[in-house]
C-alpha cells in the first residue's frame, strides 16, 4: 500500500470525545521520546503531519490522522513514562489510552513504538499484557535503528523477542531517518485492512 495524502484531523482531551466511527484505525504508542511523531512524518513523507519536539511527552491527547482520502487513519496516543510529568497527567493519560483501545471497535492494530537499543521497559510490558489480554492486534516496531549496525540489530531483534516472548514476525525494525522499515509497516497496515 502506498500513502498517497495524509492530513491533520483533530486532537481529542477526552474520550467522550474520541472518534470511534472512523474506519481502520491504526494506533501508534510507546513511551515518551521513542520516536512516534518521526515515524508518522517518515510514514507519510510529510515532515509537518506530526509534531516532534526535542521535549519528551509531547503528545498529550489523542491525534487522529487521515490517510488517502479516510480510506484509513492514524492515531497518535500519548507517550507514557515520562518522568516529569505529574501523576495526576500520567494517570489521566493512561486513562485515555485505555479507553481509546477499548472503545475503539475500528481499530485494526496497535503499532508498539520500542527503542531498540534498550531492554522493553516494564511500562512496555504492561502494554503489551494489556493489548493480549484484549485480544487487540499488535504488531512490536524497534525504532531508532539508525543508532546500531546491522549486526546490532539482529542481536536486539533476538533478545528483544526472547524478553517479551514475541516472534521475530510480529516485529518490525524501523529507522525514521534513514526510512528503513517504512514499506514493512505500510504491508502490514494492507494485511490488517483485509480482516473484518
Amino acid at each position: 500500500m502506498e500513502i498517497k495524502k495524509a492530513e491533520f484531523l483533530t486532537t481529542v482531551a477526552e474520550d467522550k470525545n474520541l472518534l470511534l466511527d472512523l474506519k481502520n484505525q491504526f494506533a501508534f504508542v510507546g513511551r515518551s521520546n521513542v520516536g512516534k511523531s518521526s515515524l508518522i512524518n517518515a510514514l507519510t513523507r510529510n515532515s509537518k503531519l506530526a509534531k516532534t519536539s526535542s521535549t519528551p511527552g509531547k503528545t498529550k491527547f489523542v491525534n487522529y490522522f487521515s490517510l488517502n482520502g479516510g480510506e484509513l487513519h492514524i492515531v497518535d496516543l500519548p507517550g507514557y513514562g515520562y518522568h516529569k510529568a505529574s501523576k495526576d497527567a500520567e494517570q489521566k493519560w493512561i486513562t485515555l489510552i485505555e479507553n481509546y483501545f477499548l472503545m475503539s471497535t475500528n481499530l485494526k492494530c496497535v503499532f508498539v513504538l520500542v527503542d531498540i537499543r534498550h531492554d522493553v521497559s516494564p511500562l512496555d510490558l504492561i502494554m503489551l499484557q494489556f493489548l493480549v489480554a484484549n485480544r487487540t492486534n499488535f504488531v512490536v516496531v524497534l525504532t531508532k535503528a539508525d543508532k546500531l549496525s546491522r549486526n546490532e540489530q539482529t542481536r536486539q531483534v533476538e533478545a528483544i523477542s526472547r524478553q517479551i516472548g514475541i516472534p521475530k514476525g510480529n516485529m518490525v525494525v524501523v529507522s525514521s531517518e534513514k526510512k528503513q522499515g517504512l514499506v514493512e509497516l505500510t504491508d502490514k497496515m494492507s494485511d490488517y485492512m483485509d480482516i473484518d
